[in-house]
């Protein structure tokens, strides 16, 4: 039985970029779901019951984080953290295999693969939550990082399950479009 201990929205609203120049309006949000690790502190080969909690949790904070948005979301992302006495795995297990699949469906579609990361860190540690377009993954003015961490989290038994969204680029984006591959 998976235990949540708490779920944490955050919303950046940016007018400027770093040098202080005004620039249009990007909404960028976050879950982060503090969970329990039903695997730490033990090797386990079969990983799929992570598979199913990732859509649930997934599905449900993107239903949220679509409602925090300016505009609809452009931009998508996730991430988790795993305690001391989990593994890497344990969070690949969230966040690979069925995560995507509902994140598409709450925000109408989503051509691309979601950009991820995942470690195992301390507690209070943070993570960064790549975004990259919904669409089109060659579009590098879309591509962004949301740093992430929850100062009581994730105790060495927990995962922090993180989910991202945006509703523009970067502030003032210089780069463009690069060349798909051949």
């Amino acid at each position: 039985m998976l235990i949540i201990r708490k779920t944490i929205f955050t919303k950046e609203i940016i007018t400027s970029d770093e040098m202080g120049q005004p620039c249009d309006q990007i909404t960028r949000v976050a879950a982060m779901v503090v969970v329990g690790n039903p695997y730490a502190g033990f090797h386990q080969d079969d990983l799929s019951p992570l598979f199913d909690v990732g859509a649930q949790l997934g599905g449900a904070l993107t239903q949220e984080l679509v409602h925090m948005l300016s505009a609809p979301a452009v931009c998508y992302g996730k991430a988790a953290l795993i305690g001391s006495s989990g593994a890497m795995e344990h969070g690949a297990a969230l966040l690979h295999p069925a995560l995507g699949k509902p994140v598409r469906t709450a925000i109408g579609g989503g051509k691309s693969l979601m950009p991820s990361n995942h470690k195992v860190g301390a507690l209070g540690g943070s993570i960064d939550l790549p975004l990259g377009h919904k669409d089109e993954a060659w579009s590098f003015d879309h591509i962004d990082t949301m740093t992430l961490w929850v100062p009581d989290a994730p105790r060495a038994d927990e995962i922090v399950l993180c989910v991202g969204l945006s509703d523009g680029t970067r502030a003032h984006p210089r780069v463009g479009t690069g060349p798909s591959p051949t």
